[in-house]
């Protein structure tokens, strides 16, 4: 009997059905044991978020500073686990705080050391940089990293700036004005996840890993984009500059954080649209650089 572990949080839920549809086969599996585990923050996230407390979280979790979190289970801890799922948000380009949380907890060190682990990650379009930082944590605890899968909302980047911060902020997954399109990853991708649980179940069956990522690919389980990869690069750098000056700021933290929301629409409704546009001007000249981008991010 081989044991998997599936380690989640979500808030929306969102993330916590894609776990689940992904470990399904592998729940059907008589011949595995199937935990799961949700982080548990000592202070919740709320949701649906205000824009207070959606800002208020930006330099910790950028700048990767943990939380406590709930004591883990023993009947969790004391196994030995021959794979772990490990499935996480992205926040402000970054791994949500409660995954980074637990990542650097001594808890995970147990857990994740020497054993095979798949990243599953939900977030609106832009994770290549957040599993970079994820990458580094599970190094550090040991882990052996097998697979990548990436679910993203499918819009296009501005409709989903619009859709995604109207469900964050009512609670409520629906068509924004009754005409924009439902906000997240798509159920129908949600629905049929459990594909990529068939195929992590016959790598776990045969005890062959090797391949997993590129079957991950060709079943589409890995989208690039260079444009949102470099959005991502340049939003990594400024976002930085921000998190330290904020965090340093003990008595203006609140005024500050005001004046970075007017920087982020900016960057938003300004910038980004510049960056595209750029984007698409060079596109012949960097054929090649974006090629090797999409190469580096599909894989582990």
């Amino acid at each position: 009997m081989k044991n998997v572990l599936v380690i989640h949080y979500s808030q929306s839920g969102q993330l916590t059905e894609i776990a689940q549809n992904i470990a399904k086969p592998l729940v059907e599996n008589p011949e595995l044991n199937v935990s799961f585990y949700t982080i548990s923050p000592v202070k919740p996230y709320p949701f649906p978020w205000n824009k207070e407390t959606f800002f208020e979280v930006f330099p910790e979790s950028f700048l990767q500073i943990p939380t406590e979190l709930n004591p883990i289970p023993n009947e969790i801890l004391d196994k030995k686990y021959d794979l772990i799922l490990f499935s996480y948000q992205v926040w402000y380009l970054t791994p949500s705080i409660p995954a980074n949380s637990f990542l650097k907890s001594p808890e995970a060190k147990k857990l994740l050391e020497n054993t095979p682990v798949v990243t599953i990650i939900a977030c609106r379009n832009m994770w290549a940089l957040a599993q970079e930082k994820v990458k580094k944590l599970l190094k550090a605890n040991n882990a052996d990293l097998k697979g990548n899968l990436a679910f993203i909302d499918r819009a296009g980047n501005l409709i989903s700036v619009v859709t995604i911060v109207d469900w964050m902020f009512s609670g409520i997954k629906k068509k924004y004005l009754g005409i924009f399109p439902l906000p997240g990853v798509s159920q129908k991708d949600i629905n049929e996840a459990d594909k990529f649980g068939k195929i992590i179940n016959e790598s776990l069956s045969q005890n062959d890993f090797e391949n997993l990522q590129e079957k991950f690919v060709e079943n589409n389980g890995v989208y690039v984009s260079p444009y949102l990869v470099n959005v991502d690069k340049k939003g990594n750098f400024i976002f930085s500059k921000w998190s330290k000056f904020i965090s340093k700021r003990k008595n203006t933290r609140s005024s500050w954080l005001k004046v970075f929301y007017v920087y982020l629409f900016i960057a938003i409704w300004v910038i980004s649209p510049i960056v595209y546009i750029l984007h698409v001007l060079t596109y012949p000249l960097t054929f090649q650089k974006r090629k090797k981008a999409i190469k580096y991010y599909q894989s582990v």
